[in-house]
């Protein structure tokens, strides 16, 4: 049975990074399609390709242990991983389908500490034993601090740009802008990668000490990376049209330029929150990034209704996850 139900809970991790992949597509190509520097399948096969570079640079694994230690490793049963799963992979596609770019980063971490709370209550201990606070804390932080990091720095590069080529003529800054581009398209597809395929990879880790197969503490097998960065990478070439619409264009009007400046600030951010090992949400860092390129030309650039909206989909994410989760939990202990 425990055998049985770690296999399911792999597939269920594996589903769940490739949705990722197309969910979170449109965080590496939306401004590179919407400047039509490539097509939308160029755009995604690009994107593809570099997600899964980041295998062979992410070796470190930080982030993949700040997601495994979430939840106390005395509450993580299979039972909890699946349940966390279900509800992270259910909200991923109802924010797809609705084009909403809300983080998949963080509703596997909700899913993850909501199940595992539930868990923790019915054996009579308390939402504290459940989950590792200080893990939870820095992951919530950066809810907020990683769009406000990606929009500083978007701010800063525009400007820099801009005063570098005042004096160049539009045309021949379109051509370089557009051909830089594809570089800066290129380091957020590599960082997003890094970031995002990791967090499934400390779910599958910690499915397998949760079920005996590997001892706590002990080393992570080579094949699970590498089934993470190429279900992320096939997911990406999956594309997610929806949500590149509204990245691309409905929250600002993106020229090259502004592309080049957004993508990096956005592997900026990625590349610094994983040094530290934080799993940020790559769609907060570049929607903070692409706010920012807006700010830089007028507060009235930026369509302010457009990111409330989507500010509330980032508030709703975690909770909603998390009773899902939840409720999951409760059905699946019932019928196991």
């Amino acid at each position: 049975m425990v055998t049985t139900l770690l296999v399911v809970v792999i597939i269920m991790a594996i589903a769940f990074d490739y949705i990722n992949g197309f969910h979170d597509a449109a965080n590496s190509i939306a401004t590179v399609v919407s400047t039509k520097v490539l097509t939308p399948f160029q755009a995604v096969l690009w994107a593809a390709i570099f997600n899964f570079a980041a295998y062979f640079y992410f070796t470190d694994h930080k982030v993949a242990n700040t997601v495994a230690k979430t939840v106390s490793e005395n509450f993580i049963t299979l039972e909890v991983i699946l349940a966390g799963l279900i509800a992270a992979i259910a909200w991923n596609l109802f924010t797809w389908w609705h084009g909403i770019p809300s983080s998949s980063s963080h509703t596997l971490i909700g899913g993850f500490a909501g199940a595992g709370i539930t868990h923790a209550l019915s054996m009579g201990a308390g939402v504290t034993d459940a989950i590792n606070i200080s893990y939870v804390i820095k992951i919530v932080s950066f809810i907020v601090l990683a769009p406000v990091i990606g929009m500083v720095f978007s701010v800063i590069l525009t400007l820099i740009i801009i005063n570098i080529c005042r004096k160049a003529r539009p045309a021949t800054a379109e051509r370089w802008f557009k051909v830089l581009q594809l570089v800066s398209s290129a380091a957020l597809s590599f960082a997003h990668g890094g970031n995002d395929a990791q967090k499934v990879m400390g779910i599958i880790y910690v499915s397998m000490v949760a079920a005996s197969v590997i001892p706590s503490g002990g080393h992570m097998p080579e094949w699970i990376p590498l089934a993470c960065y190429s279900a992320i990478s096939l997911g990406t070439m999956s594309g997610g049209w929806k949500i590149v619409k509204t990245m691309g264009s409905k929250i600002t009007k993106v020229t090259p330029l502004e592309g080049v400046a957004a993508e990096g600030a956005g592997a900026i951010t990625l590349g610094v929150t994983e040094h530290f090992g934080i799993p940020v949400s790559t769609t907060h860092t570049i929607t903070g990034s692409i706010i920012g390129v807006g700010l830089v030309k007028s507060i009235s650039a930026v369509r302010w209704g457009v990111t409330i909206n989507l500010v509330w989909a980032w508030i709703l994410t975690i909770p909603v996850s998390a009773t899902l989760a939840a409720a999951l939990y409760a059905l699946i202990h019932f019928v196991l």
